[in-house]
């Protein structure tokens, strides 16, 4: 029988192991120069006549000549060095994953001053000189979440204030994307609302990973790059002895069978299969039918976001009650809401895999979990949004 590893086609994304996280490299032709840090000029001090107006010395043309020769010699290999107006900071929400970008873009990150006060307000002053930069931020709204956006708020403020060209939010994780509609009445639509902070903050574009929905681009009033996190997760499964044969993609929920079938797609085109369910309240799910055959099979449940694990976990059991040999659940947010760990350790999965949107503390490990990076993924797209490239030839 023809395995994973024959059957999916190879994406741009090779793989490379870790005890915990597992990070992809693009295999693109292009090669990135690490580049140091930008050439500063310091400002002297305004001359004084204390003593008298200054003497204009005399100089020999030849000693001119040579001198000058010299210093524009030093300035061209400075500046050759330092050809570049991209600067990236990190905010406090994942610091991790922005050096790994910073790393793949052979770049430093840019130096930063972030501090709470005592009352909780933040502080944000940037080291550097970002006039006339391109300027990205990396800072997912992950939990604390209404810490983070604020955070990144003063971010981008300050950042338009510094006279940046142009600023572009990375958002990994973007927080309230749920709140993306009125269920009921008298509810706010809180994804709306943080669009507008973000753009009336001073963010020129939003370069986001995985939305909630589809939707959500559109409240937006600036450029947004939606990069999705699938290729991550699918090299990940073709490195797997499954064969293709017994795969099945399953849909944790009705609102998810897009994505579902996008993933079986490039799945080898594999079977789906979609568990119905009823909420009753928020993060409170209940499993009700199984639409589609997983008896035998091995079944990769596709998600966006893990938070309680409610919905995730009772689909794994209704699907091993259905006679599922094996589960997998595969997300590209892992916001692990309390109880989520139990619910997910609990020996209904043959593997958790995730990504590092959020950072997942160590505490919060379990043998069944497995942590890719996207880190690649996110340098290279914003490689692209630099010069100006197609972003969606990475997924083609």
């Amino acid at each position: 029988m023809a395995s994973l590893l024959h059957t999916v086609s190879p994406s741009p994304l090779a793989s490379r192991n870790s005890l915990h996280t597992r990070a992809y490299i693009p295999n693109f032709s292009r090669s990135r120069v690490p580049v140091p840090n930008a050439v500063r000029c310091s400002v002297g001090e305004p001359l004084k006549y204390a003593n008298g107006k200054p003497c204009v010395p005399l100089f020999r043309s030849e000693d001119i000549m040579l001198n000058f020769s010299a210093t524009k010699t030093h300035l061209v290999n400075e500046i050759g060095k330092n050809d570049t107006r991209l600067r990236i900071f990190s905010g406090t929400a994942n610091p991790v994953l922005s050096q790994e970008i910073a790393c793949y873009m052979g770049l430093e990150l840019g130096r930063i001053k972030i501090k709470r006060f005592a009352d909780g307000e933040i502080y944000v002053q940037l080291q550097e000189s970002v006039r006339g930069c391109d300027v990205y931020l990396v800072q997912p709204t992950c939990p604390p979440a209404n810490e983070n956006l604020m955070e990144l708020l003063v971010m981008i403020d300050a950042c338009r204030r510094a006279s940046a060209k142009n600023i572009t939010a990375v958002i990994p994780y973007f927080g309230y994307a749920r709140a993306d509609r009125k269920t009921q009445g008298r509810e706010s639509i809180a994804a709306k609302l943080v669009a507008n902070l973000i753009t009336e903050a001073g963010a020129d574009r939003v370069l986001a990973c995985d939305l909630h929905s589809g939707q959500s681009m559109g409240y937006f009033d600036i450029a947004v790059d939606h990069v999705y996190g699938q290729p991550v997760i699918l090299d990940y499964l073709a490195s797997k002895t499954i064969c293709s044969d017994d795969l099945v993609v399953v849909s944790p929920d009705v609102g998810g069978v897009a994505r579902a079938r996008a993933f079986a797609k490039k799945l080898s085109d594999a079977p789906l299969a979609i568990v119905d369910k009823r909420r009753h309240g928020h993060n409170v799910a209940e499993v009700m039918n199984l639409i589609g055959d997983v008896k035998g099979k091995v079944a990769v449940m596709v998600d966006d976001m893990i938070d309680t694990a409610g919905t995730i976990t009772k689909g794994a059991a209704l699907l091993h009650q259905e006679g599922a040999r094996e589960v997998y659940a595969c997300s590209t947010h892992a916001v692990f809401s309390p109880p989520a760990i139990e619910r997910l350790s609990s020996g209904l999965f043959q593997e958790v895999i995730i990504t590092n949107t959020i950072p997942v503390s160590e505490q919060n490990y379990f043998p069944q979990l497995t942590v890719l990076s996207v880190a690649n993924l996110l340098g290279e797209t914003i490689w692209r949004v630099h010069d100006d490239c197609s972003v969606s030839s990475i997924y083609q």
